[in-house]
């Protein structure tokens, strides 16, 4: 049997707006018109499908505007808009 000497954080994904990704995906997933109907993710939000909420909605927008904050260059200044899956301290 092989074996793997990778660490398991180094397999994690690291990429920009992974997190986003991810959450996406699991969302569009878990819809009846990605699992009943066997629609492409991409079918199921743009034909504005009844079984995907609205959360998936807002998750694909978060993540257009993350991706486009990869190459707004003000992005040295203002840091990059990314999604944090944990409440802000106050």
């Amino acid at each position: 049997m092989p074996q793997s000497f990778y660490e398991p954080e180094q397999l994690a994904d690291t990429r920009p707006c992974s997190a986003l990704r991810d959450d996406l995906k699991f969302c569009i997933q878990n819809t009846d018109c990605y699992k009943k109907e066997k629609k492409t993710p991409r079918e199921c939000l743009l034909s504005n499908h009844p079984s995907v909420p609205l959360e998936c909605h807002q998750l694909r927008k978060s993540f257009f505007e993350c991706k486009r904050s990869i190459l707004d260059n003000r992005q040295r200044f203002r840091g990059r808009k990314d999604y944090s899956t944990t409440t802000p301290k106050s």
